[in-house]
């Protein structure tokens, strides 16, 4: 297992990857700032990964659905017409169950055949781990194949998966490895494991989310990590071959793929702040979040803590409420200068 490897061992982590742990804590510092500052728009930006997420991750296995019926299956009840239709809309029933119970979704055996179960749609296997032996194999165009991947035995399938699971928590209980790369390379052994006869990949996904709720990073509740994947799908694949090349002897190499996992949370979170801070906010709104924010601080504060915490609003837009509220006596500047220190007066007693 790699995920045991790196945690018993001296690890020295990427200068590539530290930069990259770097703005991915940056980005969690802020993303409660930023769901906090345009509600309005979330809702939109949850359905709309919702549709994404299932379509994207469904698509990469090679299912496809009419695209009129999209918004139907994910969001209504309709009679559904094929294989394919139930394996979309059981994607679906996986992804409101991980939104829904997030980090309280405790991360078991239980928790992952539930998932297989879900997204293969009731069929003879959902659920159940592989009963014969199977290899990733890659098919060409001119019907050429060669063997990607031997994966693990089906008689051993159960254990391993026992394993890295408790590897995981062990993890996390001691923080040996840092857990966004325990994360990532979690996910590289689920993969290397192949628990399941098909879905395999879309399992995977989903506990990419949920492990990503667990950590307290929920930027896939607004963004699609599955449709990131897909748009990337070349190197998603070619990093994950890689980092699977001598995974059975334990010489593997697990950094290429870390580093694409972590490019992709960057580039949702990069993404996600876009798309709040474009948003056109209603008239008054603006103002009525810097009052709020100013009413939240316990004690004093500056112009620039108040900037950080309305990153939607501009610093002309922040200064003059500040110089409105000054005006009505609601506030009072300490000092002088960029760097003064600001309170809120006490409301008078009735």
């Amino acid at each position: 297992m790699t995920i045991n490897r790196l945690a018993n061992q001296p690890l020295m982590i990427p200068q590539t990857a530290v930069w990259y742990l770097t703005d991915l804590a940056e980005f969690k510092g802020r993303q409660e700032m930023f769901a906090r500052q345009a509600p309005q728009r979330l809702q939109a930006l949850r359905e709309h990964a919702i549709v994404e997420s299932t379509v994207s991750s469904n698509r990469i296995e090679g299912i496809n659905i009419d695209g009129d019926r999209v918004a139907t299956l994910v969001f209504g009840r309709p009679s559904l017409r094929d294989r394919d239709e139930e394996e979309v809309r059981g994607y679906r029933n996986a992804l409101n169950l991980i939104h829904q119970k997030g980090p309280a979704l405790k991360l078991d055996e239980n928790a992952v055949l539930n998932l297989h179960r879900l997204v293969r749609g009731e069929i003879w296997d959902a659920g159940k781990y592989k009963e014969q032996d199977s290899n990733i194999i890659q098919r060409y165009p001119d019907g050429r194949e060669r063997i990607r991947f031997r994966t693990v035995a089906a008689a051993k399938t159960a254990d391993a998966m026992s394993e890295l699971l408790g590897h995981w928590h062990a993890c996390i209980k001691e923080r040996h490895v840092h857990p966004l790369i325990a994360m990532v390379v979690f996910n590289l052994d689920f993969l290397c494991i192949h628990p399941f006869r098909d879905g395999n990949g879309r399992v995977s996904r989903l506990l990419m989310l949920l492990m990503c709720y667990h950590l307290g990073y929920e930027v896939g509740r607004f963004i699609s990590l599955e449709r990131l994947i897909e748009e990337n799908k070349e190197r998603y694949y070619e990093t994950l071959e890689a980092s699977s090349q001598g995974w059975h002897e334990g010489t593997n190499d697990p950094w290429p793929y870390v580093y694409f996992l972590l490019y992709l949370l960057k580039t949702a979170y990069k993404e996600f702040e876009k798309r709040v801070g474009e948003t056109a906010l209603p008239r008054g709104a603006k103002t009525e979040m810097v009052q709020h924010m100013i009413e939240s601080f316990t004690g004093e504060f500056t112009l620039g803590e108040l900037q950080r915490a309305c990153p939607l609003v501009s610093q002309e837009m922040v200064r003059l409420v500040l110089k409105e509220m000054k005006a009505a006596g609601q506030v009072e500047c300490l000092g002088r200068g960029p760097g003064a220190r600001w309170k809120r007066k006490d409301r008078p007693q009735n």
